[in-house]
């Protein structure tokens, strides 16, 4: 986590733009994300020179070993003066990042080419490479540190609101990815990526987990193939790529696609979807693909988004994606058609219901992470329901740190789910039969299933109550005649 330190440092760096007249917090994350990817260009050559040192091997290197190509370099243009700084970037390193790339086609190159420097002057930039350099120097040298960075940065953007999209929290994705297990083997797609937070995590949780044991191939995969993304808005898709490139993701797969329109064909492709898709939006009905609407025949994207899920998935595909709670219990024709497609034709697995707080500051709504399999010929028997309540942090608009924290109880649980078969509808997690559900018309709201149990609470007789009431009247009237007789 972040001290306040750390914060205040990262405030007045925003604010040191912000009074340059970068004011749009989307522009602002956008030229301090490109600021953090040359300094960590510059990071990876010194690491590759490092390893030269150790193994007496020529490596290959991102800057070029001219003098032009090594004046680029953080390390050596930060202590310049502040013009030498500016025009440097401005006319060498920002064009040259451009095209870093060998590939002419990858996400990267393709989202970079209408990137533009906006930073204003050589006095602004100065100032937000010294504040970049000591948080990185002091501050945030371990690599969560700098994703925690990235989070308070993207948490401004979020809170601001300028791309009408829900940021999931990191200890949210966090969660969906440990709950999930991804694997180097595994393909993972987030086809409403936005700043591809989930491809990030699932990313850190592989390397994690697998690193040390991967094959040459499976790096290969991990760098190129492990990861999918879509979004429809090119500024999201450029901080994804920059995002993905800093997390070892050297070649991402990220696309400009609006996921559920006709341009949109992929089916049977993927091992893993991980996404928390546009919620309570509508789209034009005649750009909608027509085999989302077999499954649901709606203009709404929080509906035509699961039933994306289905169709992207390969048979055996996995699926963790968050969704308000009106999937869950509304009553018209397409939310009940897709509830009972999952639940008949496929394995849904578990509902993990969420506090609306979670979303806080920027939104309130209610929401559910809901969790099943792609089979093609039915498997539900039971699903799990869990009712979180506390997530770590306070359900207010500060959402400051607390005790309470329901997630490793859930991650524990749902890994082990024959412990839970016994549990009663009256505590915080248990088993529902099928046959429960299809009776409630496939309603999948916890509230329909989870036992509510009243406390009995006795009181006292009328006449004792009475009595007590009367006492009181004469403590009062004492009390009075004191105060009176202190007026006299």
């Amino acid at each position: 986590m972040l001290t306040g330190e750390i914060r205040n440092k990262v405030d007045k760096i925003w604010t040191d733009l912000w009074a340059g007249g970068i004011t749009n917090p989307l522009t602002v994350i956008e030229q301090l994300t490109y600021l953090m990817f040359i300094r960590t260009l510059d990071e990876k050559d010194i690491e590759t020179e490092s390893m030269e040192a150790l193994t007496g091997e020529s490596m290959s290197k991102i800057f070029p070993l001219n003098e032009e190509g090594q004046s680029m370099r953080w390390s050596n243009f930060k202590t310049k003066d502040a013009r030498i700084i500016f025009d440097t970037i401005k006319d060498n390193v920002f064009p040259f990042i451009k095209t870093i790339s060998n590939d002419k086609t990858s996400a990267f190159t393709r989202y970079m080419e209408d990137a533009i420097f906006l930073i204003p002057t050589p006095q602004v930039l100065e100032k937000i490479i010294t504040g970049l350099d000591e948080l990185y120097e002091h501050e945030i040298q371990d690599l969560d540190m700098q994703g925690d960075l990235y989070e308070y940065m993207l948490g401004k953007l979020a809170t601001a609101g300028q791309n009408g999209q829900f940021r999931t929290p990191k200890h949210i994705r966090d969660l969906m990815v440990q709950l999930m297990k991804p694997t180097p083997d595994d393909t993972v797609c987030d086809p409403a990526c936005g700043t591809a937070g989930f491809l990030v995590s699932t990313a850190e949780y592989v390397r994690d987990e697998f690193g040390a044991s991967m094959t040459t191939e499976q790096w290969d995969q991990f760098a190129t193939k492990l990861v999918s993304g879509f979004d429809t808005d090119r500024t999201m898709l450029r901080l994804s790529a920059m995002n993905l490139m800093l997390h070892s993701i050297s070649n991402p797969d990220i696309d400009y696609v609006d996921s559920v329109s006709k341009q949109n064909n992929i089916s049977n492709k993927y091992s893993l979807i991980l996404a928390n898709p546009p919620f309570t939006g509508t789209i034009d009905a005649t750009s909608i693909h027509d085999n989302l609407k077999t499954v649901c025949d709606t203009k709404k994207t929080e509906l035509l988004f699961v039933a994306l899920f289905l169709r992207m998935l390969k048979t055996g595909g996995r699926c963790a994606a968050i969704v308000p709670d009106g999937v869950l219990f509304g009553t018209t024709k397409a939310h009940k058609s897709l509830r009972k497609e999952i639940v008949e034709n496929h394995k849904l697995e578990a509902i993990i219901s969420m506090p609306s707080g979670v979303f806080k500051p920027y939104a309130g709504v209610s929401t559910a992470i809901i969790i099943f399999t792609k089979t093609d010929v039915g498997g539900t028997d039971h699903v799990w329901f869990y009712d979180m309540k506390a997530d770590g942090y306070s359900l207010d608009d500060k959402r400051s740190a607390i005790q309470d924290n329901d997630i490793p109880d859930i991650i524990a649980r749902f890994h082990n789910l024959e412990a839970e078969q016994e549990r009663k509808a009256a505590e915080q997690s248990f088993m529902v039969e099928k046959s429960a559900i299809v009776d409630n018309d496939y309603d999948l709201s916890i509230n329909r299933y989870k036992e509510i149990v009243y406390e009995k609470i006795e009181y006292d007789a009328p006449e004792v109550i009475l009595d007590r009431l009367s006492e009181l009247d004469k403590q009062i009237a004492s009390k009075m005649d004191e105060l009176r007789g202190l007026l006299k």
